[in-house]
């Protein structure tokens, strides 16, 4: 679809957007610094813009931008001296900073605060921080957490439910891929590990996250070092069991550092790219009925095919909209971007499981209705009518039809044994391979150590034998020398014995002559 290009009224601009098309939206004064891998939260009909990265500079600044006005302004912190970080600089000078600069974090709202986690810094820890921004008082500082706490990283994905925040994936500090699962208790500021069975995602960041109906954790995209993904897994955060289900629709490019938010069922998910080339379309992901479609495309080199933006939902003016901010398309973006949403119809919810644990369970919920028909349904007869009518069904093919109905629960009971003897054998199986791959990468390392081992004795074999050619050929060198030497020596004895006999042979005549 096209931009919507004209002008919006600011005292009544929503009434002028488009239905599932980003337009832009005008802005009165000073406008916030382009940037991107920051963070944003809207509270209050305002657009919080915490951080972020321009030029590989780490930003530090708040933003703040008002929905009703269509106005920028900046908000200015305060701390505690002892809450304040400190950093040595490279001359040995100690200074300390409110709030630090800081990019490719996380951030929600909890209460009147801003909590934000994780994230690069200039000093990073090795653990994971958690500061808060008070929006009453607008004090800042660093929460301490205990229990488990996970290694600090960036280009993690983070979701709320309930009271407990969960943390997944991301790059830690020495750019080390992750694909842990951490909890952090909100009410008692405490960390733990997710233990999870079946298929992890691999390790990641730049991916995105969403609950549904607070029963299952979505993870959507993101990238390695050098793949880019577009797969979606499901975590039952009941059972706490992955799951890599079939998704219909359209298809979807793979992309990182795209941004998302749910509304009601639906997962609406903006940007993101393969760092050549940015996404144009806005992906609609039916978390109910786990169907892909595209709610709108943009140009080439639109602020909204950018990596590291920003997407927020708010509610103004009644409606709700969608508000993105920042990214990078080889040009910083600082616009702001708005989206009114078109009413989508709601499904039933859809339950994600493996195909043997869902005929185990149809299997499982046919029997019990079986079960209770049994108890229930068909009493022993004394005089049936069927449909009010007085003409009676024998007894016998009341037993007959009964019998029947007993019978096929056993088989489905029996459907349900054979399922579980299957699913046992599929673990085994699973864990058979799983340390057969163990062993196969011990071996494959020792292997590598090994070559790696030769190697090093080949090149010392080869400098040893380059030593020695150079001695061969200064031996050479050495002997022809002494061969010319020789010749040299003998030429010269030659010549004096000759000299002896000539002067003796004169004085013998020079006698007689006398």
């Amino acid at each position: 679809m096209e931009e919507i290009r004209k002008e919006i009224d600011v005292g009544d601009w929503h009434s002028n957007l488009a239905h599932d098309e980003w337009s832009p939206l005008p802005v009165s004064g000073s406008r916030a610094s382009a940037r991107y891998k920051h963070a944003a939260v809207v509270v209050d009909e305002k657009l919080y813009i915490v951080g972020g990265s321009r030029n590989g500079r780490y930003l530090s600044d708040v933003q703040v931008f008002d929905l009703r006005s269509l106005t920028w302004s900046s908000l200015k912190l305060t701390t505690e001296l002892s809450s304040a970080e400190s950093f040595q600089e490279d001359d040995g000078s100690i200074f300390r900073e409110a709030f630090p600069a800081i990019s490719d974090h996380r951030m929600i709202k909890w209460g009147n605060k801003l909590l934000l986690i994780g994230g690069h810094s200039k000093k990073s820890s090795d653990n994971m921080s958690v500061r808060f921004i008070d929006l009453e008082t607008h004090l800042c500082g660093v929460i301490d957490a205990s229990g488990n706490v996970p290694v600090s990283r960036g280009g993690h994905s983070i979701t709320l439910v309930a009271s407990r925040l969960f943390v997944f994936g991301g790059e830690d500090k020495n750019r080390r891929l992750l694909n842990d699962l951490h909890v952090l208790d909100l009410e008692t500021m405490t960390w733990d590990v997710v233990e999870t069975t079946q298929t992890r995602p691999v390790p990641r960041f730049d991916h995105t996250a969403a609950t549904h109906s607070d029963h299952y954790l979505f993870i959507f995209g993101g990238c390695s070092h050098s793949i880019f993904y577009n797969d979606l897994h499901i975590l039952d955060l009941q059972t706490m069991e992955w799951s890599q289900p079939h998704v219909q629709g359209d298809v979807v490019t793979p992309r990182a550092g795209h941004a998302g938010i749910t509304i009601d069922e639906n997962w609406y998910i903006a940007g993101g790219g393969d760092n050549s080339t940015g996404c144009l379309e806005t992906l609609v992901l039916n978390m109910s009925k786990l169907v892909w479609s595209t709610s709108s495309h943009v140009e080439a080199r639109h602020p909204l095919a950018s990596e590291g933006l920003s997407v927020c939902s708010a509610s103004v003016f009644g409606e709700n909209i969608l508000v993105a901010f920042g990214g990078y398309n080889g040009k910083y973006n600082n616009d702001i971007y708005v989206m009114r949403l078109k009413t989508r119809e709601s499904s039933h919810p859809k339950i994600f499981k493996s195909p043997a644990a869902a005929a185990a369970a149809a299997s499982v919920t046919a029997a019990y209705a079986i079960a209770k028909s049994d108890k229930s349904d068909y009493p022993p007869p004394t005089n049936p009518t069927l449909n009010g009518i007085g003409s009676s069904i024998p007894e016998r093919d009341i037993r007959n039809r009964f019998d029947a109905i007993k019978e096929e629960k056993r088989t489905l009971e029996s459907s349900v044994a054979e399922t579980q003897v299957e699913n046992a054998k599929l673990r085994e199986k699973i864990d058979e391979v799983n340390s057969s791959h163990t062993e196969l990468s011990q071996e494959l390392q020792s292997v590598q150590g090994q070559l790696i081992s030769e190697r090093s004795r080949c090149f010392k074999l080869e400098a040893q034998i380059a030593e020695l050619q150079k001695a061969l050929e200064s031996g050479q060198s050495i002997e022809a020398e002494v061969e010319m030497l020789r010749r040299q020596k003998s030429a010269s004895d030659e010549g004096e014995g000759g000299t002896v006999q000539r002067q003796g042979s004169g004085g013998v005549w020079g006698l007689f002559g006398k």
